[in-house]
């Protein structure tokens, strides 16, 4: 398959996901509790990072890409940009996101590897799927800067 079918075809998956996403959520709507509460706030969403660095490091399709981080660093940016994007209280003041991920050649496989991740981090932290969903929603106009397209 030529390289830019599978971009599109990438691009369509997210764009299908989004749209089947919102779709459940109009099905099922959620309390009027935030998305940052939903998911523990500041210190939810740490515990959440935590646990996803542990499946990182288990995940032979991505822990290369991670080898050599700084994780303490890691573990507070990432943290600051999901409370940010969840709309609690925190700044992200990290890299952007192109700018940080242009050496790394990022698969459409490893960007799902640490998607599928972070679901289960979420999981095992008991975050209610209507949350994980909005926020899978938050972080999907942010895929064409970490693939670099």
């Amino acid at each position: 398959m030529p390289h830019s079918n599978c971009k599109s075809m990438a691009a369509g998956l997210l764009i299908t996901a989004a749209l089947f996403l919102t779709g459940c959520q109009a099905l099922n709507p959620e309390p009027e509790t935030s998305l940052y509460q939903q998911l523990g706030e500041r210190e939810g969403i740490a515990d959440v990072v935590e646990d996803l660095l542990y499946l990182i490091v288990e995940d032979e399709r991505i822990n290369h890409q991670f080898k050599g981080m700084d994780v303490a660093q890691f573990h507070r940016n990432l943290t600051d940009q999901l409370c940010e994007l969840s709309g609690g209280p925190c700044t992200y003041t990290g890299r952007k996101m192109r700018e940080l991920h242009a050496d790394m050649a990022i698969t459409n496989t490893q960007f799902n590897a640490l998607a599928e991740n972070l679901i289960l981090a979420m999981e095992d932290n008991d975050i209610p799927t209507g949350a994980q969903n909005r926020l899978i929603k938050q972080l999907l106009p942010l895929y064409p800067d970490i693939r670099n397209l």
